[in-house]
């Protein structure tokens, strides 16, 4: 059985859906903290168990008879991520998975500006000591974090944000297909990937231009300094500590953490990456 974590999340969702392109269901299990919210997947046969990575106890049961375990890393910030983490891996080694894959991110260190980034490294660090076989897959970065800047371009004629750098935004779409192939086949992607990213590095002053030859309006790219942006997204109400997350963010960006492009997915897919221009496309036009 494989074994699938977040699954009603925005990229576990998508890798169990297309492993059920290529999977029996009655092979395929999730682990998810909500299982009222999996009850598609459980109408579908997909065996479906709560699982919670802050309670190690929960994930036997959720894990039991696996014989690949995907984790989705943890959608917590802080201290606790890695920890949570560990516990889903070690949980896996335990239910007997002979494969243990882990969603990581391109620009995975502990001296990443990024804080997630520190937590990848730690994690893959800890599913490297482990013994057995593993895949840590270096995710780009994710595509659709733009929705948080073009919705409010579109409105204002302004791309509003702190300095930042060339990013290879990568669509979710890709990767959950390359995590899959990577669950079916232990041949396609062994250890610590390579960065799986789209071809193209793109700025926020090149995503204004792409939007402004889209929509055939001027979005002009407004650079705020650190603080400044910082005081006008707290004074409009985001908390400061996600104030903090997301400026640590935007100078990962501007050091070059994020400025890496990889062929590595688009062999995996055997065929070319969603660009970015597509992901735009889409959320232009449900802004």
């Amino acid at each position: 059985m494989i074994v699938i974590t977040g699954a009603t999340g925005q990229l576990g969702g998508r890798i169990v859906d297309k492993l059920l392109e290529h999977v029996p269901p009655q092979h395929v299990g999730v682990s998810v903290r909500e299982p009222g919210k999996a009850a598609r997947l459980a109408r579908q046969g997909v065996r479906v168990r709560a699982g919670d990575f802050t309670d190690p106890a929960s994930l036997a049961a959720a894990f039991e008879g696996a014989d690949r375990v995907l984790v989705v890393s943890a959608a917590i910030r802080g201290p606790g991520a890695v920890a949570a983490n560990v516990s889903a891996i070690d949980a896996a080694r335990e239910a007997g998975a002979r494969r243990v894959l882990y969603t990581s991110h391109q620009a995975a260190s502990t001296s990443s500006l990024f804080a997630p980034q520190a937590t990848h490294a730690e994690t893959e660090r800890h599913l490297t000591a482990g013994g057995g076989a593993f895949t840590a897959l270096r995710n780009g970065f994710y595509a659709s974090t733009l929705s948080h800047y073009v919705g409010p371009a579109l409105q204002t004629g302004r791309l509003v944000a702190p300095e930042d750098g060339p990013v290879s935004w990568t669509a979710h779409a890709d990767l959950a297909e390359a995590a899959v192939a990577a669950v079916v086949d232990d041949s396609v992607l062994d250890g610590v990937t390579p960065a799986l990213t789209a071809p193209t590095l793109l700025d926020l002053a090149a995503v204004a231009r792409l939007l402004s030859d889209m929509t055939g309006r001027t979005i002009t790219r407004v650079v705020l300094d650190d603080e400044e942006w910082k005081a006008a997204a707290v004074g409009a109400g985001m908390p400061e500590a996600a104030a903090d997350f997301t400026l640590g963010m935007f100078r990962a960006a501007r050091s070059g953490e994020f400025a890496v492009t990889d062929p590595t997915l688009e062999r995996v897919l055997g065929h070319p990456a969603v660009p970015v221009r597509s992901t735009l496309e889409a959320l232009a036009r449900a802004a």
